[in-house]
């Protein structure tokens, strides 16, 4: 009896090693608002087993943002990566936490690290912008205000805007402000396209944050063509004045010629008679 308990008490110790897989995570431990969680893990689980990273806000209930589903890979060695984008969260504290769903997650070894606490930074407060967020197409891009604390240490800008890439990741020149300390930056990058150019501000601490700057699309008034205007001239009736009517002159009457010839005959005849 003593040796079967024994065959099974060496039995268990030969078959854990070998059901216990080992399963690793690797996350930085601080990130500002707006960069990106890298995480990055390796496993002894076989090629081709799935499980979920998933990204929590950690506080007294852990609130789910994200979700990420690892398959290993034989040709990775069964290494794998992942990101969980930051922008728009508040600061605090995160994680990101390994799950199964199956059994496999009772055959994780004891040395396996499945949890990663990671605190989120914000530091877009630090920022004060100066020059308008709006900006016409003429003078955009206008970036100018400040870093709080920064003195001359300098600031390093990126652009993109609706296009990609518009300008950096360069550094500029900041000067400190002799009253507060802060660091005053003023910077003109040309753009001739219309839409939202984000602004990301980067000092020696790293990532500070972003500002967006929106340039609308330029309102051009619409020309009308007019048809040329035809002038009509009225001119006022023409009175036609009728004809004028001379008074018809009746003919003379045919006695009077008889009369003078019948006068001029007798007065002929008397003379003869006289001779």
């Amino acid at each position: 009896m003593k040796k079967v308990a024994w065959l099974l008490v060496l039995f268990m110790v030969l078959i854990g090693p070998v059901s216990a897989y080992k399963l690793y995570i690797y996350s930085p431990d601080q990130v500002n608002v707006g960069q990106t969680i890298k995480v990055t893990g390796n496993s002894t689980f076989p090629a081709g087993t799935s499980f979920d990273l998933v990204f929590y806000q950690a506080g007294y209930t852990a609130t789910p943002i994200d979700r990420k589903t690892v398959v290993l890979q034989d040709y990775n060695n069964k290494t794998f990566a992942v990101a969980f984008p930051t922008k728009g969260l508040k600061g605090g504290q995160y994680k990101v936490e390994v799950q199964f769903d199956s059994g496999r997650q009772d055959q994780i070894s004891s040395d396996s690290v499945t949890l990663r606490i990671i605190q989120v930074l914000d530091r877009s407060g630090e920022i004060t912008m100066t020059s308008p967020l709006s900006q016409t197409l003429a003078e955009a891009l206008r970036i100018e205000g400040s870093i709080s604390k920064l003195g001359d240490a300098g600031v390093q800008l990126e652009v993109r805007g609706p296009n990609g890439p518009v300008f950096g990741p360069t550094w500029i020149e900041t000067k400190e402000d002799m009253k507060s300390g802060d660091g005053v930056f003023t910077k003109k990058i040309p753009v001739r396209t219309a839409g939202d150019y984000e602004i990301q501000f980067t000092d020696a601490r790293g990532f500070i944050g972003s500002q967006m700057i929106t340039v609308p699309q330029p309102v051009t008034t619409a020309t009308t063509t007019r048809p040329p205007t035809t002038r009509t001239t009225t001119r006022p009736p023409v009175t036609t004045s009728p004809p004028t009517t001379e008074p018809t002159k009746s003919p003379l009457s045919p006695i009077i010629p008889l009369l003078s010839l019948s006068i001029i005959c007798g007065a002929a005849v008397l003379l003869h008679r006289k001779k």
